[in-house]
């Protein structure tokens, strides 16, 4: 079930404290991650699926997802997936399983950050930290004209293609820039129009 207990006046955008969202079926590490946030003082929404998840970003717009990579229902990566293609929420992964296939998967999602069960306290909050500061420098990269760095519209219409044709991250970026070449413009202002056409889609009442 989710929990989404933030005032009404908490609702408006937490400058000086970001919104977590953290998704995880496994009760007892949901909690621990709840209360090591809030004790750092971060406030925090959770949800211990991954349809709940979804609905408690898109109603509250967090600024950082923690995802339990496998659950039941809709795993970390699905949501993590919605988040890229509709949200500006960034996300980092939650596994039991440390070996390198997942943390690559994870990487090539767009993942921020990597939490391993069982979870030491003391290094939850530092990743989270710094999973943020690189969510706000990348929000505040320019677009890439070229094929270097993708810029942060360049990611989220990478998310778009990742979620709509289920591709891996390098084969959505390898599309976008295809697509690009093909349509004779940069895949920074032709991931821009996907970026404003995809707000447009999200924006029609349902």
């Amino acid at each position: 079930a989710a929990s989404d207990t933030l005032t009404m006046n908490e609702q408006q955008p937490l400058n000086e404290q970001p919104l977590i969202l953290v998704v995880d079926d496994d009760r007892l590490v949901l909690a621990t991650l709840v209360a090591g946030l809030k004790q750092a003082g971060f406030e925090v929404i959770e949800a211990d699926n991954g349809d709940d998840g979804i609905l408690l970003a898109r109603k509250y717009k967090p600024r950082l997802a923690i995802l339990d990579m496998r659950m039941q229902g809709k795993s970390g990566m699905d949501v993590a997936r919605y988040l890229a293609a509709n949200t500006g929420t960034g996300f980092m992964f939650l596994s039991a399983f440390g070996d390198a296939d997942i943390v690559e998967e994870a990487t090539r999602m767009g993942a921020l950050g990597y939490l391993v069960k069982p979870l030491d306290v003391r290094q939850i909050v530092p990743a989270v930290r710094a999973a943020l500061a690189r969510w706000d420098e990348l929000q505040s990269t320019p677009m890439a004209d070229g094929e270097g760095a993708p810029g942060r519209d360049e990611y989220i219409a990478v998310g778009i293609l990742m979620e709509r044709l289920r591709l891996d991250f390098d084969r959505a970026l390898d599309a976008l820039r295809s697509q690009a070449r093909a349509e004779g413009t940069t895949p920074g202002q032709l991931a821009t129009n996907m970026v404003v056409a995809a707000n447009r889609l999200n924006s029609i009442p349902r």
